[in-house]
């Protein structure tokens, strides 16, 4: 996917000491296949393996943005029974459905934090959860009906049981995130957030809720949004 339009001004390394920091990007897709194939054709790039969720029935691919970073390309498993509670990432709603029929697209992100218990925040992240897969452990904040903090604008929290992160053990491609932006009409409310959790990024004003990530690529810079679905 060529790199177009305003480019997101924030850099994804900003967080204050002992605060949160980035630690995964989510897109999503209607199938792992579709999922992968339209992100290895838009970055240029080849996915690692991932695995699969055995509590939430689904199954992702993994690409390295760093030591401690990466992008999860993530759809359901269609081989794993229904879960019995509402799949995260909203992956079970009628519209997130829908926008992925129209091709894979970026979710929301999550972040380490490191400090609890967690800050006041304006925007619902839900309980945490204990959760493993090949041999990882971590514990995730997951809201009970399935849906994304501030419509995925905000982030999820994660705490890992492990002494170094996954994406360290994960080829390195040669992709970085370079920028992360945020927009959502109840900005003042995600920006309280966000300086809670003592992240340098801004939320600003808008009619809906995007989110934008730019990549360098060993093709050049990549631009995602979330209101636009990468090409099936």
């Amino acid at each position: 996917m060529a790199d177009t339009g305003k480019a997101p001004a924030q850099s994804p390394g900003r967080t204050s000491p002992g605060r949160a920091r980035l630690d995964h990007l989510v897109l999503a897709a209607e199938s792992l296949p579709s999922g992968v194939a339209a992100v290895e054709a838009a970055l240029g790039v080849r996915l690692s393996a991932g695995g699969k969720h055995t509590r939430m029935g689904t199954e992702n691919r993994l690409l390295r943005l760093g030591d401690d970073a990466y992008l999860e390309v993530i759809a359901v498993d269609p081989s794993a029974p229904p879960p019995g509670r509402p799949r995260w990432l909203t992956l079970d709603a009628p519209s997130t459905r829908a926008r992925l029929r129209a091709g894979p697209c970026l979710l929301t992100f999550v972040v380490r934090f490191d400090s609890l218990p967690l800050p006041a925040l304006r925007f619902e992240v839900g309980p945490w959860e204990a959760f493993e897969r090949n041999g990882l452990s971590w514990q995730l904040t997951v809201r009970t009906d399935g849906t994304l903090p501030a419509d995925g604008v905000a982030p999820s929290l994660i705490v890992w049981n492990v002494q170094r992160h996954p994406a360290s053990h994960l080829p390195d491609a040669g992709c970085r995130l370079e920028a992360l932006a945020l927009e959502h009409p109840q900005a003042d409310d995600v920006q309280h957030g966000l300086e809670a959790l003592g992240l340098g990024y801004i939320c600003t004003q808008a009619p809906l809720p995007q989110l934008t990530v730019r990549l360098q690529t060993p093709y050049g810079p990549r631009t995602l949004r979330s209101r636009e679905p990468l090409a099936p």
